[in-house]
């Protein structure tokens, strides 16, 4: 390769599955009231996690919005339905969250950002939002129904 031409950034690595390490598998119904003692319950596990001090209020608000958005618009608020939450870490990469909710799911690309035009206000788009300004990665798998968030 010329010296003068631009280098290709290299791939980010994914977890590495042989080495993720499961901390906390936890299932709520599609209940508001489920959300916040989830979330303590989470944020009890990651407070004890190395690497992640100082970090540990944009994971919360992070997984705050995630299971909201999960119980609300992808469960419609059905508490017969349930939302699975899973928290690993990798020393090398850091957090994985995975958020997974049982509805049809969404196209993410489809939110309006709520930064411009009318959309600043609109009542609806902030969670995303969020997630994506507070996490390093974030991605939506399963056409919407599972959001895979990362804290380095």
């Amino acid at each position: 390769m010329p010296a003068d031409s631009p280098q290709e950034p290299l791939p980010e690595k994914d977890f590495d599955p042989d080495k993720l390490n499961l901390l906390l598998r936890v299932t709520l119904a599609a209940d508001r009231k489920a959300v916040d003692p989830v979330v303590q319950e989470v944020m009890a596990v990651v407070r004890e996690m190395k690497g992640v001090d100082g970090k540990e209020d944009a994971i919360e608000l992070a997984l705050q919005e995630a299971l909201a958005n999960a119980v609300i618009h992808g469960a419609k608020e059905d508490s017969t339905k349930t939302v699975e939450c899973l928290v690993s870490s990798d020393e090398e990469r850091g957090v994985l969250i995975v958020v997974r909710d049982p509805g049809t799911g969404f196209a993410p690309e489809a939110i309006a950002s709520c930064t411009v035009g009318e959309n600043v206000y609109s009542n609806h788009g902030r969670g995303i939002f969020l997630i994506n300004q507070l996490m390093d990665k974030v991605e939506f798998r399963k056409n919407g129904t599972e959001i895979h968030m990362v804290k380095r």
